[in-house]
């Protein structure tokens, strides 16, 4: 795990999550090898119930605070732990169309 991406999980441990899967996808974009700049993260915790996606969202972002500033992008996953065991997964993050990897 890389030092933005151990920073970033650590940060997270504040939504004090019953799972906690962040992934560096900064490989499927067009970036210099070793970046760490995209991530996708699944994240559940009790701390969403009763909460929408969008507030699911902002207590994430607050528990980040000025860590966002050291990424370019943040695919968020957010669930209750109800909402966890019945889907166990979340989506597949989709292929990266920007930054010159379409050839265009």
């Amino acid at each position: 795990m890389g030092e933005v991406q151990n920073a970033l999980h650590q940060a997270m441990q504040s939504l004090q999550p019953v799972h906690l899967d962040l992934v560096n996808e900064s490989h499927m974009h067009n970036v210099p090898p070793g970046s760490e700049s995209h991530f996708k993260a699944v994240v559940v915790s009790n701390e969403f119930a009763g909460l929408n996606a969008v507030k699911r969202h902002q207590a994430v972002y607050r528990s980040l605070g000025d860590l966002m500033s050291r990424i370019h992008a943040l695919a968020l996953h957010t669930y209750t732990p109800e909402e966890w065991s019945t889907l166990q997964q979340a989506p597949d993050s989709p292929n990266c169309l920007g930054g010159g990897k379409t050839g265009r």
